[in-house]
């Protein structure tokens, strides 16, 4: 169950991470953040209604609460970093996250198998290189780095807290939705201030009509996301973190497919060679 809700769990973020960049050109970046989520915050909102998810209230929800806080802060530094670039190396290095919640799995007892603990190895490895690392070219700003450590730190830290903020499936509903109220009131407070500073909120050529027809795509970003956090709760809690965190992981490997597919993006050979390792690192992590 592990394996399959994790795996899972990679190709929502994928897929959402794939939408989202795709709107970004369209859209602001702040805007996309905050419809996607405030979409998802909604259909939570009903879930939660029509299952009784309030009577699973209790004190996990800080977590929820911390991870929706953390979340708009960590996506915004990462889209800074993606601005200062390269993309080649920011992409793969925000992937680094997954140490997070593999430490706390290791810190709080858990020992994979032998081949448990060489299919973490060679799935990380494949993440990173499925990013399609730059080894030359254009010198990287201190600051890109710092920012993507930063941002992949927070993605690491969201998974480990939104894992840890119910037991059950109705009160798993009630902390996403927490989590998303947190975030869409920060991310919205967010992109007021960045209003008044003069940025943009709708795009240039044709204003809120842009965002209403991409209101679909919206909806399926935020969707995504939030199902790839709960089914990620789901795996972590009935199996190895260490295992599940990694299978997560393998996010970038789906973004750069779908790219591949959809868009017509031609795979360079590091990040063939990345996505073949992540996945024989997940045949490892699920056999051992």
């Amino acid at each position: 169950m592990t394996a399959l809700f994790a795996l899972a769990t990679s190709l929502l973020w994928g897929l959402a991470d794939f939408g989202g960049g795709v709107l970004t050109r369209r859209l602001p970046a702040l805007t996309v953040v905050v419809v996607s989520q405030a979409v998802a915050a909604v259909v939570l909102g009903v879930l939660v209604i029509a299952t009784g998810g309030w009577s699973e209230a209790d004190g996990r929800l800080w977590f929820a609460v911390a991870a929706g806080a953390v979340g708009p802060v960590v996506i915004l530094s990462f889209y800074k970093a993606l601005a200062l670039g390269p993309m080649g190396v920011v992409s793969p290095l925000g992937s680094l996250g997954v140490a997070v919640p593999v430490s706390i799995g290791l810190a709080v007892g858990e020992r994979p198998g032998l081949l448990q603990g060489a299919g973490v190895a060679v799935a990380v490895a494949g993440i990173v290189m499925a990013g399609g690392p730059q080894l030359r070219g254009a010198p990287v700003q201190r600051q890109a780095v710092l920012l993507t450590l930063f941002a992949a730190f927070g993605f690491g830290a969201v998974m480990s807290l939104i894992a840890e903020a119910s037991t059950t499936v109705t009160g798993l509903f009630l902390s996403l939705f927490v989590q998303r109220v947190v975030s869409v009131a920060l991310g919205g407070a967010a992109l007021y201030v960045s209003v008044l500073r003069g940025a943009r909120a709708l795009p240039e050529e044709g204003g809120a009509a842009v965002v209403a027809a991409a209101l679909p795509a919206l909806t399926f970003v935020g969707l995504a996301d939030v199902a790839a956090n709960g089914s990620y709760a789901i795996a972590a809690q009935h199996g190895p973190v260490t295992v599940a965190a990694v299978l997560a992981s393998l996010y970038p490997v789906v973004t750069a497919l779908a790219a591949r597919g959809i868009l017509g993006e031609r795979l360079r050979g590091v990040q063939a060679a990345g996505a073949g390792l992540a996945l024989l690192g997940t045949v490892l992590l699920a056999t051992g």
